[in-house]
């Protein structure tokens, strides 16, 4: 009955980690599909492609006008975030920037996009103390 209950063990090991490599397959195509690049990120990974998604559909409308809108697809990112997630969402867009954030765990993205970069973070909503 051991053996078994090992060959059990063994062989669901075994199916966990090849769904594990599947899913980390298919998220590296979409993320190729979606000219995504992870930086930094410490966030559960159906956020980061909501993240992706709506980064690359508004990306897409703002670059019709042929100008990168950064303060757009930023305002546009962060209100999604609040709304779907939650409130206190923060996020930078831009080409070229630098930033030192505190976020609360499981809420930090930093990724670009084509050549465009995103940082989006959640930082804890605590009350002021005066």
């Amino acid at each position: 009955m051991e053996k078994a209950e090992e060959e059990l063990e063994r062989r669901s090991k075994f199916l966990n980690s090849l769904i594990l490599r599947k899913k980390s397959v298919e998220e590296k195509q979409q993320n190729e599909d979606l000219n995504v690049r992870v930086r930094a990120s410490d966030m559960p990974f159906s956020l980061q492609n909501h993240a992706f998604k709506c980064a690359r559909d508004n990306l897409d409308a703002t670059m019709a006008c042929g100008k990168l809108d950064s303060k757009r697809l930023a305002l546009v990112l962060k209100k999604e975030f609040d709304s779907t997630y939650g409130p206190a969402w923060h996020c930078i867009v831009g080409t070229s920037f630098g930033s030192y954030v505190t976020h609360s765990i499981g809420g930090f993205l930093y990724f670009s996009i084509d050549k465009v970069y995103v940082l989006l973070f959640r930082t804890a909503v605590e009350p002021l103390n005066h």
